[in-house]
């Protein structure tokens, strides 16, 4: 398979789009990863979702998450995932795209001890979420539980949400330890 492959797919899926496709790139490859399996994958999101339209999956390298996050967020740095919803009405049928890096997934994969195309798979369905209207800077937990419950649904291991809240609550625990070390006062905990 040529380095750069790009495959479409489409389904006829009664429960869903009548004519949903879908485009996954894999521009970086990821070990164990393949194509139809991200399909697959994204699919199965979609369905437990109910999100219609199209969605298309780039997984590429952090050199471009940088410049695809710098010109759209305006934040000059590398990111695991970017989603981009669809501007209302321009396009019929279309969900919106997500961008991956399979450099940080690959990382991340290495520091939790899972597999890169796991990691994978969660940023996906973290960004499917996204495309279907759920915002964790806003809605005070709600995204956090919906993809909860959809990990383990879909067979997957800790969220990125989830992982990232528990990264908080160690970080805290860890500053609160290391001020009573020094004997300071500590910080009051929130819950």
């Amino acid at each position: 398979m040529p380095k750069n492959s790009l495959r479409e797919r489409s389904t006829t899926d009664n429960r869903q789009d009548a004519d949903a496709t879908w485009m996954v790139i894999l521009r970086k490859r990821v070990a164990g990863l393949s194509e139809s399996a991200l399909e697959r994958f994204l699919a199965r999101a979609k369905r437990a979702l109910r999100l219609r339209g199209t969605v298309n999956v780039l997984v590429t390298t952090s050199h471009e998450l940088r410049i695809l996050n710098r010109r759209f967020r305006g934040k000059d740095g590398p990111t695991d995932v970017l989603s981009f919803p669809p501007i209302f009405g321009l396009m019929k049928d279309f969900a919106g795209d997500i961008a991956i890096s399979a450099d940080i997934a690959a990382q991340n994969a290495r520091q939790l001890g899972h597999s890169a195309a796991d990691e994978v798979r969660i940023l996906t369905l973290h960004g499917v979420l996204h495309l279907a209207g759920y915002d964790h800077e806003r809605d005070r937990g709600e995204m956090a539980s919906r993809e909860e419950g959809l990990r383990n649904t879909l067979g997957l291991p800790t969220g990125l949400l989830a992982r990232n809240q528990q990264a908080g609550r160690e970080s805290l625990n860890r500053r609160v330890h290391q001020q009573e070390l020094r004997g300071a006062r500590p910080m009051r905990r929130s819950r």
